[in-house]
């Protein structure tokens, strides 16, 4: 799931969060978790490393290094579950919010093709303005920190920016891979590494490259609507699994 997620769909990941979470202690298993995605990124960024949209990824630095502060000294006083069922509840919330804003402007859009304005219907895309842009991202970063699950947020901001499919997984690629490897250092200081998980780590990394190499062909073949609806889904069942495994 981890290596699928990174070259297909960024949401399926969360369901790797899920089951590191139920084999292993919780604060170990984000650590355990953390190297295999970077793997993972690894392998995106040779896949994607052309396709990134790198102005929104620049916007989105300042409130992604907020959240995860704010995650790492959440993970130094608290238990990371104590938080898991929150944010689903945020990402189900993000999900209707997402998809209102884009209703709302395909009926504006409607409304002016009707009045002979010339605007074609679904051309007056739905942005994210600023302040949207630092909810997503602090969001974003809080809960990577915490959960390693900033995939369903972060792939939300993607899908209301309307981005094509190679640009969303190729922004998500670079996003991720930057994000990871600054989580390293806060990780290493809240003592959450160890030998036994890093030889577990050798053992599945095959599986992860493998099956990016699967979800890269999946990916060039997937049509820009089907990508959207699953895209949603996953993250109404991530949330769904955040929100029981709480």
């Amino acid at each position: 799931m981890v290596g699928f997620s990174k070259s297909a769909l960024p949401g399926a990941g969360t369901i790797a969060v899920g089951l590191f979470a139920l084999a292993l202690p919780p604060k170990e298993s984000t650590a355990a978790l953390l190297i295999l995605l970077i793997l993972g990124d690894a392998t995106a960024l040779w896949m994607y490393r052309r396709e990134p949209d790198w102005r929104t990824l620049i916007r989105l630095i300042p409130s992604v290094l907020v959240g995860l502060v704010v995650g790492a000294l959440f993970l130094k006083y608290a238990e990371a579950s104590a938080v898991r069922g929150g944010i689903g509840v945020i990402l189900l919330l993000l999900v209707a919010l997402t998809l209102w804003r884009r209703r709302r402007a395909t009926l504006r859009a409607r409304r002016d093709e009707s009045r002979g304005d010339g605007t074609a219907a679904g051309e007056d895309e739905p942005t994210v303005g600023r302040i949207g842009r630092i909810g997503y991202g602090s969001l974003g970063g809080f809960t990577t920190m915490v959960a390693n699950a900033g995939g369903p947020p972060m792939s939300m901001y993607f899908y209301a920016m309307r981005m094509p499919v190679l640009t969303f997984l190729g922004t998500s690629a670079w996003f991720f891979a930057i994000v990871n490897l600054l989580k390293l250092p806060f990780s290493a200081s809240l003592g959450l590494f160890s030998l036994q998980y890093a030889l577990m780590d050798v053992l599945l990394a095959p599986l992860v490259i493998l099956s990016a190499l699967i979800g890269r062909r999946i990916a060039q073949r997937v049509p820009q609507s089907v990508f959207e609806k699953a895209i949603l889904v996953l993250t109404v069942v991530s949330a769904a699994a955040l929100i029981v495994g709480a």
